[in-house]
């Protein structure tokens, strides 16, 4: 199943600012709006600052300094906000072997892609976890 990605908005959180410009700008391709926090402490506190439903998915480094993609994702999942167990939060790794991949399981994260990530691979990931996301929400609803 898929979902049209036109008009959908993701928080991006990734602290090396060219990674985050490609990452715009493949995204941009898709008509995708794009938050960027340059940190997971920033991702935490615009997730937050944006009413429920706001962002479609988050793209979130692993690795980052403050506080990185795991605590980032932790503190999301456990906000108690009415979208904290259903927004998509795609791990974004430098590593596919790396023991992060399980731990990002672990506190919650529905994927993972690889660094550089490919376009394509990226577009389906979030067409299928955003459509997911959207029958979750119907369930409990």
């Amino acid at each position: 199943q898929k979902i049209d990605l036109k008009g959908r908005r993701i928080l991006l959180a990734e602290d090396v600012t060219i990674n985050a410009e490609i990452m715009i700008m493949v995204l941009g391709m898709r008509d995708i709006s794009v938050d960027h926090a340059a940190n997971g402490r920033m991702a935490v506190d615009m997730y937050l600052a944006k009413e429920p439903g706001h962002y479609d998915a988050i793209l979130m480094d692993m690795r980052m300094p403050v506080m990185d993609g795991l605590e980032a994702t932790r503190a999301i999942r456990a906000s108690g906000r009415a979208d904290a167990d259903t927004i998509p939060v795609i791990a974004l790794t430098a590593n596919a072997f790396d023991e992060d991949v399980q731990r990002s399981l672990q506190v919650g994260m529905n994927a993972h892609l690889s660094k550089p990530v490919e376009p394509e691979h990226l577009y389906r990931t979030l067409e299928e976890l955003i459509w997911e996301a959207g029958q979750d929400r119907e369930k409990t609803s």
